[in-house]
C-alpha cells in the first residue's frame, strides 16, 4: 500500500532521516514512536503530499483515500454531524448527483428526463454500495462514541471549545471511509471512556492505520508494527509497543557491548598508526590501518535513559489524615454534580478516580483541592496540609512574558525563593530546561513544555498531597515514565485523574468511582472498569457480533476436567524451566560483571531474556485456560 524508498526529509538545516526505505501492508496497523522533534509528524505531512522529499520518494497507489485528523478545526457554522458526515466525500458527491438528477425532473418523459431517471438510478445503486443510507446512523454512532450528546449533533462546530472541536474533526476522520488512517496524539483530548470506545473501534477497523501516540496502554492494544525514527533513521519492528520495547533493550545492550569493543579496536589501530607512520619498514601498514579507521562505520553511543529524572522530595510534615471531606456535595451554584461526599486521604493512599465523561471528576478535584468550596457539609484540612494540585487550567496561569527561571524563583516555594543560581538550573534541567532554554520565554513554549514546567513547580513546593488532573497531557513517553517513577516514590497522598491507563495501574492503589452523582469505591480493576463502561452502552455497533456459547452439558464438563489435568502438567513445566532460566542468568550475570564485554555470554543472556519472556507468556496463556476450564466444570447447567 505506501512505500518509503530512500527517503530523506528535511526541517531546516539539519536532516530528520537520511535514505529511509520501509513498506506498509494493507491492513497493517502501525505506531510511529521517536522523541519530540524527530519527524514523526513531518512524516504524515510527506506521506499525505503536503511535505516534498529531499531526495527518494513516497509510493502509493493514485486512487488512495487518505483520511488525518486537522491539528485546528475550522470554527464552521456548520452542525456537526453534518460536518463529521462531510468527511465521506464519496458520499457527499453521490448525495449531490442524485439531488441534481432529481432537480432535472427523473421522470422519464423525455430525453433528459430519461438521462436524469438512468443517472438517478445510478446514484441510488452508488448509495447502496457504499452503505450511504446508514451513514447519518454510523456518523452518530462515532459521535456517541466520543463522548457527545444526541443534542450535540445539531450545533454549530463554532460553539464547540477547542477540545471538542477536535472531538468533532477526529469524528470525521473515522467516518471517512478511508483507506489509510492517519492518527497524530488521537487520545490527547480524550477521557478514559472515550479512549476507551476508541480503541474498540480502531481494533476493528478494516484499513490501514498509522498512528503517532504516547498512551502505551492504547497503542499495545490496537498496533501490529512500530516504525521507530531514531538517529536520522527509520528502523521496522513487529508487535505492539511493549514486543518493540523489549527488542529495542535487547539491540541497545548488544550496541553498547559492539561500541565498547569498537571503542578498543579503534584505539589499538590509532597507536600503530601514530608509531609507525614515519616508519620506512611499517609506513605502508600504518597507511592501510588508517584507510580502514577512515573506512568504519562508526557505531553511536546506545541511549535508553529518559532524557527527564526526577523525583519529590519527602514533604515537610505528613499528618494523619491529610484531608476529610464529610457529607459534602460539589458542582455549581445551579446544579450539584456528586453528593454525599464522605473521604479521608491519607499519606500512603494511592486513589485513581474513574468515571465516565462529565460525571464530575474533575469538579470534584477541584472541591478537594480548595479550589472550589463545597455546595453541602465540610471539606476539613490538616494544619499542615501542603496541596499540590496540577490541571490544565494551572497550564494556563503561567505567565507568558516570564521565563522558566522566573517561574521557579517566584512560584516555586520558600526552597526556591532563596536559593542560588544553580540549584534553580539543576532543578530545571531535570524538566528538560537546559542551558538557555530556561531563560525563554513561556509563551513560546509547546503545550508539553508548559505542562513539563508546571510540574517543576509543583515539585518544587514539597506538596504532602498531590491532586493530578490529566497530567500525562501533551507529555510524551519519557516523560510520563520519569513522572510514573516519581509518583512510585512520592511520600504523601495521592489524588489522580487520567486517561492514562499505564500511569493509573503504576502508581493507584485504589479506584474510586464517580458515576450517577455519587462516589463510591470501584471494586475492581480497570479491566474491570472497561467492562463495566462498555455495560453502559458505549461498544461499537460494528464490532463483529460474537458466536453464542453454547450451553453446557455433562459431556463438555468431563472434557473440561481432561484438559484441566494436562494444563496442570503444562504449567507445572512451564515454572520448572522459568526457575532454570531464572539460575542460568544468574550465573552469566555473576560471570558479565568479571568480563562485561564477552560477546558469547552477553548473546547467551539475550537468548535466556527472550525465553523466559515467552515462557512468561506461555504461563499467563495457560493459567487463563485453566481458569476458563474450572469455570466450566463449576457451573450450573
Amino acid at each position: 500500500m505506501l512505500s518509503a524508498r530512500d527517503l530523506t526529509l528535511r526541517r531546516g538545516p539539519e536532516p530528520l532521516f537520511e535514505q529511509v526505505n520501509f513498506t506498509v501492508f494493507r491492513g497493517n496497523k502501525v505506531g510511529i514512536t521517536g522523541a519530540n522533534g524527530s519527524g514523526k509528524s513531518s512524516l504524515f505531512a510527506a506521506i499525505q503530499g503536503e511535505l516534498a522529499a529531499d531526495r527518494g520518494d513516497i509510493d502509493r497507489p493514485a486512487a488512495l483515500k487518505i483520511a488525518c485528523v486537522e491539528q485546528e478545526v475550522a470554527a464552521s457554522a456548520r452542525a456537526a454531524i453534518e460536518f463529521v458526515l462531510d468527511g465521506d466525500s464519496e458520499l457527499r458527491s453521490v448525495l449531490a448527483a442524485i439531488a441534481d438528477a432529481e432537480a432535472n425532473g427523473a421522470d422519464g418523459n423525455n430525453a433528459d428526463g430519461h438521462d436524469a431517471a438512468m443517472a438517478l438510478a445510478e446514484g441510488h445503486a452508488t448509495l447502496q454500495a457504499i452503505d450511504g443510507y446508514r451513514a447519518r446512523a454510523r456518523a452518530a454512532a462515532i459521535m456517541h462514541g466520543l463522548g457527545f450528546k444526541t443534542t450535540d449533533h445539531g450545533r454549530k462546530v463554532v460553539e464547540f471549545s477547542g477540545g471538542w472541536r477536535v472531538r468533532v474533526g477526529l469524528a470525521r476522520a473515522l467516518c471517512s471511509r478511508a483507506d489509510l488512517l492517519l492518527l497524530d496524539e488521537p487520545t490527547n483530548h480524550l477521557d478514559l471512556d472515550a479512549i476507551i470506545w476508541l480503541e474498540d473501534w480502531l481494533t476493528t477497523y478494516p484499513g490501514t492505520l498509522l498512528m503517532i501516540s504516547h498512551d502505551r496502554e492504547f497503542l499495545d492494544a490496537i498496533i501490529d508494527r512500530v516504525l521507530h525514527i531514531e538517529n536520522r533513521a527509520i528502523h521496522a519492528y513487529s508487535g505492539n509497543y511493549s514486543q518493540f520495547e523489549q527488542k529495542r533493550a535487547e539491540e541497545l545492550a548488544l550496541q553498547q557491548t559492539l561500541q565498547a569493543r569498537q571503542i578498543r579496536r579503534v584505539a589499538q589501530i590509532t597507536s600503530f598508526v601514530n608509531r609507525f607512520r614515519a616508519s620506512a619498514t611499517k609506513s605502508r601498514q600504518a597507511q592501510s590501518r588508517l584507510k580502514m579507521l577512515e573506512r568504519m562505520e562508526r557505531i553511536v553511543p546506545a541511549h535508553v535513559d529518559s532524557p527527564f529524572e526526577f523525583e519529590f522530595a519527602a514533604p515537610l510534615k505528613t499528618p494523619r489524615p491529610l484531608l476529610t471531606v464529610e457529607d459534602a456535595a460539589c458542582g455549581y451554584a445551579d446544579a450539584r454534580v456528586v453528593s454525599g461526599i464522605n473521604v479521608s486521604i491519607g499519606p500512603q493512599d494511592r486513589i485513581a478516580l474513574l468515571g465516565p465523561n462529565g460525571a464530575g471528576k474533575s469538579t470534584l478535584t477541584k472541591m478537594l483541592a480548595g479550589c472550589a468550596a463545597p455546595l453541602d457539609g465540610k471539606r476539613i484540612p490538616a494544619a499542615d496540609l501542603s496541596v499540590g494540585y496540577f490541571a490544565q487550567q494551572q497550564l494556563e496561569q503561567l505567565q507568558p512574558d516570564c521565563d522558566a527561571f522566573w517561574h521557579l524563583r517566584n512560584l516555586g516555594g520558600p526552597e526556591f525563593a532563596k536559593g542560588d543560581e544553580q540549584r534553580l538550573r539543576d532543578h530545571l534541567g531535570r524538566f528538560g530546561f537546559e542551558g538557555d532554554r530556561a531563560f525563554e520565554a513561556v509563551g513560546r513554549f509547546s503545550g508539553g513544555e508548559k505542562a513539563r514546567l508546571t510540574l517543576a513547580l509543583l515539585v518544587a513546593r514539597r506538596p504532602n498531597l498531590l491532586l493530578l488532573d490529566e497530567p500525562t497531557n501533551h507529555l510524551d513517553i519519557d516523560m510520563r515514565h520519569a513522572l510514573t517513577v516519581a509518583l512510585q516514590s512520592f511520600e504523601g497522598g495521592l489524588v489522580i485523574v487520567s486517561h492514562d491507563r499505564h500511569l493509573i495501574k503504576t502508581v493507584a492503589d485504589s479506584l474510586w468511582l464517580v458515576a450517577d452523582g455519587k462516589l463510591k469505591i470501584f471494586d475492581g480493576d480497570l479491566d474491570d472498569y472497561q467492562q463495566w463502561l462498555r455495560s453502559r452502552g458505549k461498544t461499537r455497533p460494528a464490532v463483529p457480533a460474537q458466536k453464542e456459547t453454547p450451553k453446557r452439558t455433562p459431556k463438555a464438563a468431563s472434557g473440561a476436567r481432561g484438559r484441566l489435568g494436562g494444563l496442570r502438567r503444562e504449567i507445572e513445566r512451564i515454572e520448572e524451566r522459568i526457575t532454570a532460566i531464572t539460575l542460568e542468568r544468574t550465573r552469566i550475570e555473576a560471570a558479565l560483571c568479571s568480563d562485561p564485554m564477552h560477546g558469547g555470554l552477553q548473546a547467551q543472556h539475550a537468548d535466556l531474556t527472550r525465553d523466559a519472556a515467552s515462557m512468561e507468556t506461555r504461563w499467563m496463556e495457560v493459567g487463563t485456560q485453566i481458569e476458563a476450564a474450572e469455570a466450566q466444570i463449576c457451573a450450573p447447567d
